[in-house]
């Protein structure tokens, strides 16, 4: 089986102009920090080996460092220009498909662009996406990262772990 896909949300954001540039709120900082103490707690995914992928937007770039800085080995952030809010979920998965490497992955994103892309990646349609709190993460696993062929095997979000 192909290593696990996380997928996560930016951890809550200020409002503001220009849309790249806003940053995490306090409650976003204590989002990420959570999920990224409890990414560090789980013994079932080889952390030493994962692959942390965040879109250049500075919400995602922190939530990505937050989570990095909880985790028990050092773990370079790679940036990636196609999972901002509003690109394709059909790149993502075209980029994903060219992807040879083979260990764990996370994709620190945003809204729509998370959801349409989990629905894309289980349920073969981006149109049937699931809800996404902030600092949420999906878990999926797959034989292949395609359209239609993973498996969401849970959802967890900064609430469900208090």
């Amino acid at each position: 089986m192909a290593e696990p896909l996380l997928i996560m949300r930016h951890g809550q954001a200020v409002h503001g102009y220009p849309d790249p540039d806003r940053r995490l709120s306090e409650r976003g900082e204590a989002e990420a920090r959570a999920m990224g103490r409890w990414l560090a707690s789980r013994s079932d995914l080889e952390l030493a080996r994962l692959r942390l992928v965040a879109s250049p937007y500075a919400r995602a770039q922190q939530t990505a460092a937050l989570v990095a800085e909880a985790l028990p080995t050092t773990v370079d952030i790679d940036t990636l220009a196609l999972i901002t809010p509003d690109d394709p979920p059909e790149a993502v998965v075209d980029w994903l498909l060219g992807e040879a490497d083979d260990r764990p992955m996370m994709l620190v994103s945003h809204m729509p662009l998370v959801a349409a892309l989990t629905g894309l990646l289980v349920e073969g349609r981006s149109d049937a996406g699931v809800g996404f709190a902030t600092a949420a993460i999906a878990e999926l696993s797959a034989e292949v990262r395609a359209a239609g062929c993973a498996r969401l095997n849970g959802m967890t979000t900064p609430s469900s772990l208090a």
